[in-house]
């Protein structure tokens, strides 16, 4: 059975940003502590040629929309290729949304996924697209509202954990822009040159229309940024609803981070303007200050890391996600001082745990991410309790993956964000 992990753990593409950031590689800073681990360990745990960072892209070039291809339908009919929404038969495939997409057929009539082949009398144009009908379910104000079946179309043939389109509408991929290094590894080997503007730094949440929550070890440092919010496959733009990018105006981190060791790592990008609410683009909830969520409650980590450790790795072109248990914290720690971390390892108020069965775990790659919970009594409404921080392995041997626990830090999320003028109960479920 092939193994099912979410590619999302600790460093977080540090080697993306233009300065050196080896003392903040957490590999580097427990071999420091606690020493070289088994060769076994030092394998499992390598990213490859750190000189090498690793991008995910999307600045994909848009593509005219008044072009076509030709093809035939099933029936032999002489037709183009559309975008799914611009074809009025392709509505008439299912009732409660515009078609049902099969994200691994590239399609033996037209080249993308997202397309179809449609007879030119039920053509529309790009400013008169089909839209799907309002969603059938109770009111939905508020965060933390999640989209299980995606919105705008159906897909199928997603057997290896692929989110759906705007599942997670809060999920957001962190850019570092303008920054050019030929050693960079492209997503797409046949587009190089167009992976190098906006450098994948990692993963991150919207809690504001103006705010995005992450990891403090990658952002840290790094001086012009961008988020995306709404992207889902970052090597299409054919989605009937498009990503919005904002630049970063500044970034705070907390007071306490430190590098080495990786304590608060938590920091909050602020936007040169805000982000527009749209079906894949909303806010998620943050927990109440210091509210635990129970051990065994199952949890959801979304990112588009890399499916395996080393250079043989690739990072995900479709956004991902993974089910992962909270583990109580005495258990966790317990788990930890099993492994190389020592029996005498205490594990820090700022962190919380998730994960740990066997091949279900977020890994290297994605760091800043968010862990959402459900909340209790609301159907599809989640609250973000952690943030992808570390871990030890990959879930090969039970040890659960680390995340920075974000209700022992809400008291200071909400300090910084009142004092920048935002209201706190925008994320407030």
């Amino acid at each position: 059975m092939q193994r099912i992990i979410l590619t999302l753990g600790i460093l977080a593409l540090v080697w993306a940003a233009p300065q050196d950031m080896s003392s903040g590689d957490l590999d580097s800073v427990l071999e420091q502590i606690f020493g070289k681990p088994a060769q076994k360990a030092t394998t499992e745990n390598s990213v490859g040629n750190k000189n090498q960072p690793s991008t995910i892209v999307p600045p994909v070039k848009k593509t005219d929309e008044t072009t076509s291809t030709a093809c035939k339908t099933d029936d032999g009919l002489d037709g183009e290729c559309v975008h799914y929404y611009l074809c009025n038969s392709n509505n008439s495939i299912i009732t409660d949304g515009v078609g049902v997409i099969d994200i691994r057929v590239q399609g033996d009539k037209c080249a993308s996924y997202l397309d179809v082949c449609c007879i030119p009398p039920d053509t529309r144009t790009p400013d008169n697209p089909i839209t799907p009908p309002p969603e059938k379910q109770p009111q939905r104000d508020g965060c933390g509202w999640r989209n299980p079946d995606g919105v705008g179309f159906r897909t199928k043939g997603d057997n290896d954990n692929e989110a759906k389109f705007g599942e997670f509408p809060w999920m957001v991929a962190i850019l570092n822009v303008n920054y050019v290094d030929p050693r960079i590894e492209p997503v797409n080997d046949n587009d190089p040159d167009g992976q190098k503007l906006n450098v994948y730094v990692g993963g991150g949440s919207l809690i504001h229309p103006s705010v995005v929550l992450t990891a403090a070890h990658y952002v840290a440092v790094s001086k012009t940024l961008r988020v995306r919010a709404g992207e889902w496959d970052t090597q299409t733009t054919k989605e009937i609803y498009s990503y919005q990018d904002r630049d970063v105006s500044s970034t705070v981190v907390h007071k306490d981070f430190n590098k080495n060791n990786l304590f608060y790592d938590i920091a909050l990008l602020f936007l040169a303007s805000p982000l527009e609410m749209a079906p894949n683009v909303g806010i998620v909830c943050l927990p109440p200050p210091r509210e635990l969520v129970r051990g065994g409650t199952p949890c959801l980590a979304s990112g588009w890391g890399k499916d395996k450790f080393g250079k043989e790795g690739r990072y995900q072109v479709i956004l991902k996600r993974v089910e992962l248990p909270v583990v109580e914290r005495r258990q966790c720690q317990t788990a930890l001082r099993n492994t190389r971390l020592g029996h005498f390892f205490e594990l820090h108020s700022s962190f919380m745990c998730a994960g740990g069965g066997p091949n279900r775990d977020t890994c290297k790659g994605d760091g800043g991410s968010p862990l959402v919970c459900p909340i209790e009594g609301e159907k599809n409404r989640y609250m973000q309790s952690g943030i992808v921080a570390w871990g030890i392995g990959c879930g090969d041997d039970g040890t659960p993956g680390v995340y920075v626990d974000v209700s022992n830090l809400r008291n200071w999320i909400d300090d910084k964000i009142a004092g920048k003028g935002f209201d706190p109960k925008i994320y407030t479920a």
